[in-house]
């Protein structure tokens, strides 16, 4: 029980890498503390006025699953009283799980609504439907990671809660528009009204969480284009917007999904962990090092890597990570894919390549050649430049055919890395809400493009129709008549759709086993059941 005067738990604990001995475990207090897990003590940090520790979890026991206590300054905190789920465990791998596991991700997920007809609208949150089912089946049955691919939280789609917290603040400045996050203390808010749902709470304290960021973390369209960016550096409460959802994505999602040891290398951690007091000056140093452009690069790599026995998770920060200054259009800059490429490496000691991205690297193709054919026009001058500029950002054409250069090359990243042994190789996605699965036509490893979005949100008719549309042969055939008539290179390699496109919320997991691979994707039929819409073993053609 909670001692008086404790500092009081205000979210967490989130489980996030996990290693065969050891493992990372995030939580954030009301108050500074000294925060234990299994033995292990840390003090907090301090972010404009809230309380954040990661405690790094060693010598634990391989292939095991072993059950904790989160401690506040001595006093239990975790798990509650009268906890209606199963004990948190730290699920750590080692030789005789290394042949397996169980990768449930998706993306775009919106929070839970109070208001009938707007929750009615947005149906059930599917990672809250698999978190009560998984709660009572066999540990054994329980996922080896979650991936989180972007949309965790919505600044610019504000829920009729946010808007009364915001509208309430005397203190905030009159630059600020009323229907956008712009403070630290606001995006606190957002996190706290994700993560605080009993079952995501849950959830997130026992499964290996890895993350990474997409557009409404921050912005719609974030990083589109550099006319884009220019635009939005002339609105006046950018620069806070911009420092506070970085800042708030380095504490709340980027620490954990380091592992430890490249944690406390990290020069950003080692400068926070050696401050006194309150920290927030230097993650805006962070924060406007990670957004300026500098030599082709930027000045935080987000990007990481996991390994999971012989499976192997590379998560690419495609957002962020974009440079669009002095006439370039990347992807991510010459230096982090260089990181990128290396960690992917000759696969040839892993079974199951993972490449995690927010955005899709292979679209329908119809799609896939507009946004192409659509780069070409918005790079051109005049008003032919402006329009395509106009359409690129209205019709949300940012996705990796619309980074040609960019696309190319993680194509032939995929390619190489196909022939060097791996069984599969598997390009993880989301944002597009809908859901699909694509092979790739690639001698050596089956590769394939999957798809899950969205989690918990919308998905508009038109979007269903065109969508549907853009898989169609017709569509196709016309739009790479057009790209040839453009002059534009065809892709080096080609894909077809597997299955779907899927609507609604869905959930989806990759299960490997040795050799063998197949994804499923579910939706929720109430807020405790799941029914499978499809499931596709991923086999080399």
């Amino acid at each position: 029980m909670t001692r008086p005067g404790t500092a009081p738990l205000v979210l967490g604990p989130v489980l996030r890498h996990v290693g065969e001995t050891t493992a990372t475990v995030w939580v954030q207090t009301g108050a500074a503390a000294t925060v234990e897990i299994l033995g292990a003590t840390t003090r907090t940090f301090e972010v404009a006025g809230h309380h954040y520790a990661v405690v790094p979890v060693t010598g634990l026991e391989p292939d095991s699953r072993i059950p904790y206590e989160v401690r506040v300054d001595g006093a239990v905190v975790w798990p509650v009283p009268h906890s209606p789920f199963p004990a948190s465990v730290i699920p750590t791998r080692g030789p005789r799980t290394a042949g397996r596991a169980r990768v449930v991700f998706g993306s775009c997920r919106y929070v839970k609504l109070a208001d009938p007809k707007s929750a009615a609208a947005y149906g059930i949150d599917a990672l809250d439907a698999y978190a009560a089912r998984m709660a009572g089946l066999p540990p054994e049955e329980w996922p080896t990671a979650l991936l989180l691919l972007g949309d965790q939280v919505y600044a610019d789609e504000l829920t009729p809660q946010t808007r009364r917290r915001i509208a309430g603040r005397r203190e905030r400045p009159e630059s600020w528009p009323d229907d956008e996050i712009v403070g630290y203390d606001e995006y606190v808010g957002l996190y706290r009204d994700s993560w605080v749902d009993p079952e995501i709470r849950w959830i997130l304290s026992t499964v290996p969480t890895a993350m990474i960021f997409d557009d409404h973390d921050v912005r719609d369209d974030w990083n589109t284009s550099a006319a884009w960016r220019e635009e939005i550096d002339r609105t006046p409460w950018w620069r806070d917007r911009i420092r506070s959802a970085l800042g708030s994505y380095w504490v709340y999602q980027h620490l954990g999904n380091l592992p430890p040891d490249e944690l406390a290398a990290d020069p950003d951690w080692q400068r926070v962990r050696a401050a006194d007091g309150d920290v927030w000056p230097l993650l805006v140093e962070l924060a406007d090092r990670a957004d300026a452009e500098v030599d082709g690069a930027k000045g935080v790599r987000f990007s990481f890597r996991w390994d999971m026995g012989r499976t192997r998770l590379v998560m690419i920060d495609s957002r962020n990570g974009r440079i669009l200054d002095e006439g370039r259009h990347l992807m991510l800059g010459d230096s982090e894919f260089a990181w990128v490429e290396e960690q992917v490496g000759a696969p040839g000691d892993v079974d199951h390549l993972l490449l995690g991205t927010s955005v899709p690297w292979l679209l329908a193709p119809a799609l896939g050649d507009v946004e192409t054919i659509n780069e070409v026009a918005a790079a051109r001058p005049g008003l032919r430049g402006r329009v395509g500029e106009w359409i690129r950002q209205q019709a949300d054409m940012e996705h990796w055919p619309a980074f040609r250069e960019s696309f190319d090359r993680l194509g032939a990243l995929v390619s190489r890395a196909a022939t060097s042994g791996p069984a599969t190789v598997s390009v993880l996605s989301g944002d597009v809400h809908h859901s699909y699965a694509a092979r790739v036509d690639l001698p050596g490893a089956a590769v394939h493009q999957l798809v899950c979005s969205p989690v918990h949100n919308q998905v508009p008719a038109a979007i269903r129709v065109a969508f549907r549309l853009a898989w169609s042969r017709a569509a196709t055939a016309a739009t790479r008549a057009w790209v040839r008539h453009d002059g534009v290179p065809e892709p080096a390699m080609s894909w077809t759709k597997l299955g779907g496109p899927l609507f609604g919320n869905l959930i989806a997991t990759l299960d490997v086993a040795d050799r063998r691979a197949e994804v499923v994707f579910e939706k929720p039929r109430s807020a405790s059941t799941l029914a499978a819409q499809a499931r596709y073993p991923l086999e080399a053609l």
